[in-house]
């Protein structure tokens, strides 16, 4: 087995374990702070891949020198991923104020965050309306 390339790409090993985690807190669990969490370790780990893929080996900062004599040998990192990242970082932190904004607000009409219960909730709703939707056409619904 290869050590050194392995240990070499260990930032690609960490992204992986990182995003299974992250879609594994949201697929598994049903309290939605903890699922708003589990969208940032993926967000984050796909944060991490990007920076990753945008890494050069032996590549230099993408800037030109200030007389613009350029050597041709030169080999530049792309800074295309790092400032998609900072576009994305931005976005997540909106993203995040808002889903916990509406866990607040769901937190206040259903005084619960537990996905199971909301549904429990909407259910028991739902079968009201619809019995008295029923009594209201005459037993006809």
């Amino acid at each position: 087995m290869d050590w050194a390339y392995l240990l070499g790409h260990l930032n690609y090993w960490l992204f992986i374990v990182m995003m299974m985690t992250g879609l594994y807190i949201v697929i598994a669990r049903g309290n939605l702070v903890k699922k708003i969490v589990g969208l940032n370790i993926f967000q984050t780990a796909v944060f991490m891949f990007y920076i990753s893929i945008g890494k050069v080996t032996g590549g230099t900062a993408p800037i030109f020198p200030t007389d613009m004599k350029i050597d041709p040998e030169t080999v530049y990192t792309n800074p295309l991923p790092h400032v998609l990242i900072l576009t994305a970082i931005v976005v997540g932190i909106a993203t995040t104020s808002l889903g916990l904004a509406l866990v607040v607000r769901i937190r206040e009409s259903y005084d619960t965050i537990e996905e199971d219960d909301i549904l429990d909730i909407e259910t028991r709703i739902a079968r009201e309306e619809n019995r008295e939707y029923g009594d209201a056409m005459g037993g006809r619904a």
